[in-house]
């Protein structure tokens, strides 16, 4: 049997992805987020009141990159900064009450966008999709050059 580059696994799922992140984001960008910034909201939701070391070493992101992503999301009033008391030098990053509205879209988002995706999935199949793409997972970090946290 003779395959065509569009029939490869690989090539659908690099289609998959694309088609993914493209939803994904057409559907934040109608709440006024950018990509990156999810990743971020996500992180300070799950706890807030870090600093912004914390968040380049969590989201794997240089420092000077944090800062010009927090100074976008600041202008958004998603975030706000504020001095750690007891440690004038670092600067501690909080969800505003706004952001905190945005995350709770944000999440309702993924889930719909995760609807979509499996909407005629069986719960089998699902299932067994979810071990497959562990499995991609677990051999990808067996091959990769540095630790990526997941």
């Amino acid at each position: 049997m003779n395959f065509h580059e569009s029939d490869s696994l690989y090539h659908v799922f690099y289609q998959v992805i694309r088609l993914h992140y493209y939803r994904t984001h057409t559907q934040l960008d109608k709440i006024g987020l950018y990509p990156g910034q999810p990743p971020m909201l996500h992180v300070l939701y799950m706890k807030d009141g870090q600093s912004q070391k914390e968040l380049a070493s969590k989201l794997e992101i240089k420092p000077a990159t944090i800062t010009v992503m927090l100074n976008r999301m600041e202008k958004s009033k998603l975030v706000e900064r504020r001095q750690d008391p007891e440690d004038q030098r670092i600067s501690r990053v909080y969800l505003t009450e706004y952001g905190r509205e945005i995350c709770k879209e944000m999440n309702e988002i993924v889930k719909n966008i995760e609807s979509e995706c499996f909407s005629n999935f069986t719960m089998e199949e699902q299932v067994l999709l979810r071990r497959l793409l562990m499995q991609m997972r677990d051999n990808l970090l067996k091959v990769c050059d540095k630790k990526v946290d997941m």
